[in-house]
């Protein structure tokens, strides 16, 4: 879990990519929660809460995704 002060110093092609990767990794997650390979679900709140405060950040820059 990445505080909001520390995604504040990223750049914004850092924090684009890293918004990326945690699309990727939530859709992984809810797939292998299905399948019910997946053991802690609270994996998935965790990864949806560091995507929020990544566009929290980018929209305080300035950008849309």
């Amino acid at each position: 879990m990445t505080k909001a002060n520390v995604l504040r110093d990223l750049s914004v092609d850092e924090l684009v990519s890293r918004a990326d990767e945690l699309y990727r990794s939530i859709f992984n997650l809810r797939v292998r929660a299905s399948t019910k390979e997946l053991e802690n679900v609270i994996k998935i709140r965790d990864e949806k809460r560091e995507l929020a405060r990544v566009k929290t950040v980018l929209r305080e820059k300035g950008v849309k995704l």
